[in-house]
Parts: C-alpha cells; sequence; structure tokens
C-alpha cells in the first residue's frame, strides 16, 4: 500500500464487535484524519463475545474482564466516534446515507458515509415451534442476554437445564452450567454433537459429556416448549417449561438455553438490496465489497469460501472475522488485499478434552465426491515415559492421489491445540500428508517425542500412498464378507482380555512369525491392534509371505469409538460374549 496515496474519508461502521471493531483500528492507524462512526445496537462495544459461555460459568468472574473497551477509551486511544444503543434501520446506497434510531429516545437520524462496513453478525436461531417465548428461555450471544440469565437465575433458583443443541455454543454452555452444579440435559436433533467432526471422533465427546453428568437426548428433534401447568408427571413441576423432543417424554426444563445455531443478520442489506447470496448470508468479492458501491461486509453475516472444496459457507469464528476487518480498512484507503477463504480452524474445551478441527470432515468429502484416505492415530501427546502422557486421538484427511491435506480433528486432554494449529498451517501452505512426515518440529520429553503426533500421521498417511500397506476403515468392517477375509487381532493377552472386534482371531504380534500356518488358508487378512502402528508392521510381515493383508484404520481403540458392542472373554476359556462399551 502507497501511504502517501491514503485521503480522509468519513467511514462508519455498523457494529461494534470483532470485525467491526478490527476495521475501525485498523483505518485509525491508516488515516489519522478519517473521521471513523462505530454504530452498535448493544450497549456494549467491543467485548469478548467469546467468553460468554465462561462467565455464566464463573471461570470469568467479573463482567468487566469481558469488557475489552468502552466508548471512552475507544474515543481516547483512537478517536472513535462509538455511538452504543443506536441501531441503522436503513442505508440508502445511492446517496450513501444510513438512517440511524436511538433505541432510548426513538429519534431518527441520517448519517452520511463514504465507504460503509456491515460488521453486524449473526443471530441466534430461534425456530418457530410452540412455546418458543415462553419465560425461562435464553439465547447466549450478548452481554446483555448473559444478564437476563443471571437474573433468571437469581429470581427463580433454577436446578434442571436443558440445552437446546449440541454445537460449540451448546457444548461451552452445558460445561459451565454443569460445571456450576446445574442438572443439564443437552438435545439434539443430531446422531451426534459438533456436527464438523466425523462420528467416532464426536463419541469421545458424548463419552466425556456423559462421564461429567451431563444426559444427551440425540436424534431427537424439539417439537414444543410446553408451560409448567400443562402436564402433569411424576416429579416436580419446572420453573420454565416442559420440553418434548422426538418421542422421548417430556424434560422439565427450569431453564432453558437455545444453542441452535445462528443465522446471519441480512435484514438490513436485504432491505437495501444488497446482494445475498445462496446460503442466505451477505455476498462479497475476494475484496470483501458487497452489490453496493461503497459497501463492505465482513464477518459472521457474509458467504466465504471454503478453498479446499471451492464452496460457499456460512463461519461464525472470531479470528476469520478479524482478519476480514483488517483487510477491509485497507482496501478502504487504497489497498489490494484479498481474502483467501475460511477453512474452519475451531476448537473447544468440553470438561477434560479439548476437542478441534479444520479442513473438511468426510461428509462434506463425500457430498464433494473427492476420494480421499483417512488415517486414525492414537500416540500420547509427549513422550511416553515422561510423566502424564495423555492419550491424543487424531484424524487426517487427505487426497487419495496427490496426498493433500483436506482436513483433520484431533481430541485430548493435552497437546491438542498444537497439533490442529500445525495441520492448519500446513493446509493453508497447500501441504501433503508426506510433508507432515518430514516436519522439523520442537522435542523435548515435557513438550512432545522424537517422532511427533504429527510426524507419525505423516508416517501412516505415507505408507498408504507408497502402497506399503492397504486401509480399512472401522465402520466397513461389519460388511466384510466373513468368507473371504479374517481379522487378525495382533494385541498382548492382556488387551485381548479386556474386549476384542467380534469374530477376530488372536495371535500376538511377536508370535506371528512362527504361527503363520494357524492363519486360514485362502483368506484375506485384516490385522488390528491397539491404534494401528502394531497392526501395519504385522501387515508387512505378512504381505511379505505372500498374503494379500489390509490393516485397520485406528485400531480397537477408534472401532469402540463407533460400535456399541465389543467382543469380552467368558469364564470359560475359549468363549466371548458380546458386551457393551
Amino acid at each position: 500500500m502507497n501511504m502517501s496515496n491514503v485521503k480522509p474519508k468519513r467511514l462508519v461502521i455498523v457494529g461494534g464487535v470483532a470485525g467491526g471493531m478490527s476495521a475501525a483500528a485498523r483505518a485509525r492507524r491508516l488515516s489519522e484524519e478519517s473521521e471513523i462512526i462505530i454504530i452498535e445496537r448493544s450497549g456494549y462495544v467491543s467485548y469478548a463475545n467469546c467468553g460468554l459461555p465462561y462467565y455464566l460459568g464463573r471461570e470469568i468472574i467479573k463482567q468487566s474482564d469481558l469488557l475489552l473497551q468502552t466508548p471512552a477509551s475507544l474515543k481516547a486511544r483512537f478517536n472513535l466516534d462509538v455511538r452504543v444503543n443506536q441501531e441503522v434501520i436503513g442505508i440508502d446506497t445511492q446517496a450513501k446515507v444510513v438512517t440511524v434510531k436511538d433505541l432510548q429516545t426513538s429519534a431518527t437520524y441520517q448519517q452520511g458515509y463514504d465507504d460503509l462496513i456491515l460488521s453486524v453478525g449473526a443471530a441466534p436461531w430461534r425456530p418457530a415451534v410452540p412455546g418458543i417465548d415462553l419465560p425461562g428461555l435464553f439465547v447466549l450471544r450478548s452481554i446483555e442476554d448473559t444478564q437476563a440469565i443471571e437474573c433468571w437465575i437469581s429470581s427463580q433458583a433454577p436446578t434442571r437445564v436443558v440445552m437446546a443443541g449440541g454445537g460449540f455454543i451448546g457444548l461451552e454452555a452445558a460445561e459451565q452450567l454443569a460445571n456450576r452444579g446445574f442438572d443439564v440435559t443437552l438435545v439434539d436433533s443430531k446422531e451426534q454433537v459438533l456436527t464438523p467432526i466425523d462420528t467416532e471422533m464426536a463419541e469421545l465427546v458424548h463419552e466425556e459429556l456423559r462421564k461429567h453428568g451431563v444426559r444427551l437426548v440425540l436424534g431427537a428433534a424439539i417439537k414444543s416448549f410446553q408451560p409448567p401447568e400443562t402436564l402433569v408427571m411424576n416429579q416436580p413441576r419446572p420453573q420454565s417449561c416442559w420440553v418434548t423432543a422426538g418421542d422421548n417424554k417430556p424434560i422439565p426444563a427450569d431453564m432453558v438455553i437455545l444453542g441452535l445455531g445462528v443465522r446471519p443478520e441480512v435484514t438490513l442489506a436485504h432491505k437495501a438490496n444488497i446482494a445475498i447470496g445462496q446460503r442466505g448470508g451477505i455476498k462479497v468479492n475476494k475484496y470483501l465489497q458487497t452489490s453496493a458501491d461503497g459497501v463492505w461486509a465482513v464477518g459472521d453475516a457474509i458467504e466465504v469460501q471454503n478453498p479446499l472444496n471451492k464452496e460457499y459457507t456460512l463461519i461464525a469464528l472470531g479470528g476469520p472475522a478479524n482478519r476480514q476487518g483488517r483487510i477491509v480498512a485497507d482496501n478502504i484507503f487504497g489497498g489490494n488485499e484479498t481474502y483467501n477463504g475460511t477453512i474452519g480452524t475451531a476448537i473447544l474445551r468440553v470438561f477434560d478434552l479439548a476437542v478441534a478441527t479444520t479442513g473438511l470432515n468426510e461428509t462434506q468429502l463425500k457430498l464433494a465426491s473427492v476420494p480421499y484416505e483417512a488415517v486414525h492415530i492414537h500416540p500420547s501427546h509427549h513422550a511416553g515415559y515422561y510423566p502424564g502422557a495423555e492419550r491424543l486421538d487424531m484424524k487426517v484427511l487427505f487426497q487419495k492421489k496427490t496426498g493433500l491435506l483436506l482436513g483433520a480433528q484431533v481430541v485430548g486432554k493435552e497437546g491438542v491445540d498444537k497439533r490442529i494449529d500445525v495441520i492448519a498451517t500446513a493446509i493453508k501452505a497447500g501441504m501433503t500428508v508426506r510433508d507432515l512426515a518430514d516436519l522439523e518440529l520442537a522435542y523435548a520429553p515435557p513438550f512432545g517425542s522424537a517422532k511427533d503426533p504429527i510426524n507419525l500421521a505423516g508416517m501412516a498417511g505415507k505408507n498408504i500412498l507408497d502402497g506399503l500397506t492397504e486401509q480399512v476403515q472401522c465402520d466397513d468392517v461389519q460388511s466384510l464378507d466373513a468368507s473371504q477375509f479374517c481379522l487378525l487381532d495382533v494385541r498382548n493377552r492382556s488387551e485381548r482380555d479386556r474386549g476384542f472386534i467380534p469374530g477376530s482371531i488372536h495371535i500376538p504380534l511377536p508370535e506371528l512369525r512362527n504361527r503363520l500356518s494357524d492363519l486360514p488358508a485362502g483368506k484375506a487378512i485384516v490385522t488390528y491392534c491397539q491404534s494401528g502402528q502394531r497392526s501395519y508392521f504385522a501387515s508387512r510381515l505378512l504381505q511379505q509371505h505372500g498374503l494379500t493383508v489390509k490393516n485397520l484404520s485406528g485400531g480397537f481403540l477408534t472401532w469402540k469409538s463407533i460400535t456399541n458392542q465389543v467382543g469380552v472373554k467368558k469364564s470359560q476359556p475359549g468363549q466371548s460374549v458380546l458386551a457393551a462399551k
């Protein structure tokens, strides 16, 4: 950018959080003489809305800790004209004027602009089901929302909370309310929480939620919220409502938090005839310009392209919104910056687990008909001999022919953020799974291993690309023809005694060379161990003895996460039964 060409402008920004504030601060650094006006309909600006669940759970003690700036501090630091409790209700894109309503006095006025940035965000979805407006039902999107929830808690002393929705906000709120001592039931219409991650990874989260007392009602769409007095059940009447979901019995709720997703705020843009995309968000070009001259848009309200599948989507994340705000400010003052899309890197904590994802998942890859491979590994987050090593569950997806990285998911107690950030960076750089094997990563026993989990995932992928192993995924095992395939468990006997895949035979890896004759003749072999590494060694041994072999991706640990039954030994030798996990 040639700073000598920057000319003062009157810049109006609608929305004073995330992308809007990022744009305002960058704009001031680029042009001291410009007039920068921020119009925010709530009573707060520049607050950490991602911290709201943690304030609700009292991990963040003071509300003031969420308030990064105030109108007064922004005026003093950046000379910004910040107008709270005011709402833009109309845009005249020809005259370059917005109509603003003061929400405290109801008076309206007009404000001209040279450039306008829409950072209007997204609103929590409130489905049109009976009872949605009953008392005690809340969303969690703003400081005012937390204040309303706290007021209800203080006045009604609820004990039973229904969390409607198993997305990021839903899980964060469920965790925080459970930690605060509430009896929490989580309801979701889908069969799993966190749809950005795949089924077997979500099952790890389900186990963690149940372990901490959160009841899960999955695959059950909410039908209604019924007033407390309308039903007589064999339990105390709820203070808010009865929640009916799917075919389940009504659930008593003293309080309901609606976390059913968000919808982009496009009413203002639509009224101004600004183009809306097919996914329902404001349509912008690569410079983040809308269809109207001098009007730009950023954040949760816009459609962005995922560079991995070229599909346009809606991604409500703070990081991308802040980067978009900076880009728009640059372009308003003469820059030529482009926004190259969002791959959807995200992380959250669920009690003792961290859950992270980046890029595409299997559902998206199948819908796009992209040939891919998936590797599952379960290494320790640092050297196993060093105290405190915790298991990581990692899944890495890549193109079948080229090895180009497409996505990853990581679940574990420690080291999750480090690994997902490395893979997200690798995806952004256009790297392949082979490159992961070659990455030079920091190592000392308290932090990692000489072969970091990232390296191990790369090595597993490289073995597939090089034809050293062929995989079977766990969800395909039950469809294998038993007359054609034999499942071979190569773990040790104590592992076998704690559970196995039904129908498998057992030959520990150290005994395998001397027991080749024990393998059934004429059948292909599918090897498995606890996590996939020893069974890879076994598959290579057997292949070099002329057998047809495939390795089970992720081994028994991945199998357990996607099936409700495993084999366990009965008291009589040689017999087994099926048992729940």
